[in-house]
């Protein structure tokens, strides 16, 4: 079952397409990665979500209902972080909890009580005098507190120090191993952070999606490939097959590039060694990062081409 279901998704600012024709499933239960570069398209795809923002065209459903009906009963059940969110900040913590606590029927006391003890967060201090992290901490433990089904994080991590991004994600893996699954949306420019967290991943880059699957799927069909023989690097193959990124010779014995469909091993060694039959043939497995960033160098024909 999706929890998310985005169907030809698009929102427009002008002749400017910062989603464009989204079709997403997120499945109930998992901790989702949104990947991607600077006005790629993530917080306007989380907005929309939220129906803080009406879609130009398509639509997204989110815990069964359409957006654009959302109600007050789907924004309790929807957990909302993000780095620009406005808050009562001349209010202190106990203050900001005390007025929360009453508008949802699940929240949690005990991962309350929990949470501000491991948080460590000034009781009497306002929001508005605190460090950016602290802040956060704060943002967070009230939102985390109602056990949100559906959780949507926009840019957590940006500016943290290492210690406040682990108690954000120790907080966030106390949720997740609650007694009611939580599914969690994370658009992070924090690669090495998500890695830790996530289970799906979803990459975009000017509105458009690349690539959305489980970690261990896309981890096991991308590897990075060494070619290593006599003349192998003056060998022209044209065109290059459709799974090859990033194809480079550095010297006339080597060829480099990224395999992105290497889950049948066998399959794809014998397609490259119909090409080289005599080389040596590595194949090293990818980090996200490294995978991101294949991805992110992909050509997209552009917009402005594609509306002439």
């Amino acid at each position: 079952m999706n929890v998310i279901e985005c169907e030809h998704l698009t929102r427009k600012f002008g002749r400017i397409r910062a989603v464009d024709n989204l079709n997403l499933g997120v499945p109930k239960g998992c901790v989702f990665a949104l990947l991607g570069p600077n006005g790629a398209g993530k917080s306007t795809t989380l907005k929309l979500l939220l129906n803080l923002l009406r879609p130009t065209a398509g639509r997204a459903t989110v815990l069964g209902c359409e957006t654009t009906r959302f109600k007050k009963d789907q924004f309790q059940r929807i957990g909302y972080v993000a780095e620009e969110q406005i808050q009562a900040d001349w209010m202190t913590v106990s203050q900001m909890l005390d007025f929360y606590r009453p508008l949802y029927s699940g929240w949690d006391a005990t991962l309350e009580s929990r949470l501000r003890a491991q948080y460590e967060l000034p009781e009497g201090q306002q929001l508005k005098r605190m460090s950016r992290g602290t802040r956060m901490k704060a943002i967070l433990l009230s939102t985390l507190c109602f056990r949100p089904e559906l959780l949507l994080l926009d840019e957590p991590f940006g500016g943290l120090d290492p210690q406040v991004r682990d108690d954000l994600i120790e907080g966030l893996l106390e949720t997740l191993s609650g007694d009611r699954p939580a599914t969690v949306v994370i658009s992070s420019h924090d690669i090495s952070e998500v890695e830790r967290l996530a289970d799906w991943v979803g990459i975009l880059s000017e509105g458009r999606l690349l690539v959305a699957e489980p970690m261990t799927q896309l981890q096991a069909r991308f590897r990075r490939i060494e070619v290593v023989g006599p003349g192998v690097g003056e060998k022209r193959i044209d065109p290059l097959p459709q799974s090859w990124l990033k194809f480079q010779s550095p010297t006339p014995t080597v060829v480099q590039f990224i395999h992105q469909a290497f889950g049948e091993a066998g399959v794809a060694e014998a397609q490259i060694r119909e090409f080289y039959p005599q080389a040596a043939v590595s194949a090293s497995p990818m980090t996200l990062r490294e995978i991101f960033l294949a991805h992110g160098r992909r050509a997209i024909p552009s917009k402005g081409e594609e509306a002439q």
